[in-house]
């Protein structure tokens, strides 16, 4: 038997706010409760994209593994995303060479290639059916950006790109006549697919090769030779620790004055098949738009419909999101542009952690012992960065060499981001002013932000 990966309690409402169409469209293999003390090579705590492919990658090599999920798989950030698999970053190539470098910026875009190819790779081994499809993504000019600075702005982030080893090309415009005539960037070769139903089949592969997926909540986490997760009545002991929970929930001080969170806002409506080429979109207003098409899944057989799905409207978490409602100014939008857009089919929204530069934390855990992994800070990428995730903890557990691992080294703070990071850690301390006085798992915290 399988339950369905949404919220228990909640009456399936297609525009319901708490809802994303990846959860009411997938089913997610069942699991034991934790019923009694367990013991692995590694005990990994979230079982969301991350979590699971670092099980995934950890069982591959030999290693022996239990999941703890205190809720339902995928059910955090990654039933939450737009779903795009993208190489691209969101915080563009740019900038990250300000902060990092050209080396970071070659590293970070062959990190989330090779992750979109580890997914596709998946796919295709574990014959999960996910509607994996390579797309072209395309970054063009927003409506509130200045056509001269726009334009500037697209040769500095295609050659940015260039230099970071992506193919790229200025094309004349997108090929959504409502995106405006303006020449934009074509990036080939990257994908989209259902992430529920992946998770789904990702979950199924880990308990086939004989990893264990309970439920539970951990309570608190010692590190060291004989590291143990506390999980209420009962316990995991592993040689190593994963904490792969989106926002972490262990040594709160240490990361979380390092992160910012931001609420994202999801609309998926009805459009006439074909009037919107298949691809990824991208624009450069701030906050910026993110779109993309999926099968109409709600209806059976044929359907004369595609889903357009648009993210954006991004702001912190717990600032004013402004006079109208997010969800209908990305209504608003799409209208504007796409005029055969129809009924909104579904609405949702989450919570995106930001980093300094862009990229991931991800490796061991600052003021920890060496054996506890984390992997947090998607910022807006969370699909690529939760697997290239359990491709490099899987490294970092078993000793192997992985040429990302200074790139999303937890630890970093870089050096021409000292400003950015003075201005996140103080409304950061704001935030979390009642967690500074804990760093464990096992101290009370204050309810966190509601993502749903």
């Amino acid at each position: 038997m399988t339950e369905r990966a949404h919220d228990p309690g909640i009456i399936l409402n297609s525009t319901s706010p708490r809802i994303s169409m990846w959860s009411a469209t997938a089913e997610t293999p069942p699991f034991d409760s934790l019923a009694q003390d367990e013991a692995a090579d590694v005990c990994v705590i979230g079982g969301g994209i991350a979590g699971l492919t670092t099980a995934y990658q950890l069982l591959e090599s030999g290693r022996s593994v239990v999941v703890l999920e205190d809720g339902l798989l995928g059910g955090g950030m990654t039933c939450r995303t737009s779903a795009h698999l993208s190489a691209i970053l969101d915080d563009r190539f740019s900038e990250l060479e300000r902060l990092r470098g050209p080396g970071a910026a070659r590293l970070a875009a062959a990190s989330h290639a090779a992750a979109i190819d580890r997914i596709e790779e998946i796919v295709t081994q574990e014959k999960i059916d996910c509607n994996f499809t390579r797309v072209s993504g395309y970054l063009f000019p927003g409506s509130e950006r200045d056509p001269g600075d726009a334009a500037s702005e697209l040769e500095e982030e295609m050659m940015a790109a260039q230099r970071a080893g992506l193919h790229v090309e200025m094309l004349p415009r997108t090929p959504v006549r409502g995106f405006g005539d303006a020449p934009c960037l074509r990036f080939p070769g990257q994908a989209q697919f259902h992430p529920m139903r992946y998770i789904a089949g990702l979950a199924q592969a880990v308990i086939a090769r004989g990893g264990k997926i309970r439920k539970a909540h951990a309570t608190a986490i010692d590190g060291g030779e004989a590291a143990r997760v506390q999980a209420g009545t009962y316990s995991v002991r592993a040689r190593s620790v994963v904490v792969a929970t989106n926002v972490p929930v262990n040594n709160l001080v240490a990361l979380h004055l390092k992160l910012a969170a931001y609420m994202t806002y999801v609309v998926a409506i009805r459009v006439p098949k074909g009037s919107v080429p298949a691809a990824l979109y991208w624009d450069t207003d701030s906050p910026y738009h993110y779109i993309r098409l999926e099968q109409d899944l709600e209806t059976s057989g044929e359907s004369p419909f595609d889903i357009l799905i648009v993210g954006g409207e991004d702001h912190r978490t717990g600032d004013n999101p402004g006079e109208d409602p997010p969800h209908a100014r990305l209504e608003a939008w799409v209208r504007a542009r796409i005029p055969a857009a129809g009924e909104v089919a579904w609405r949702w929204g989450g919570q995106v952690m930001e980093t300094v530069d862009g990229l991931a934390y991800i490796g061991r855990n600052p003021v920890d012992r060496d054996n506890v992994c984390v992997a947090t800070g998607d910022s807006g990428m969370g699909l690529t960065h939760g697997t290239l995730a359990g491709m490099l903890l899987s490294d970092l557990i078993t000793g192997r060499d992985n040429p990302w691992r200074e790139l999303y080294d937890p630890s970093r703070v870089p050096l021409k981001a000292t400003a950015e990071f003075a201005s996140e850690t103080l409304h950061a301390m704001g935030r979390y002013a009642d967690w500074v006085a804990g760093g464990d798992l096992n101290t009370p915290t204050p309810e966190r932000p509601n993502t749903s």
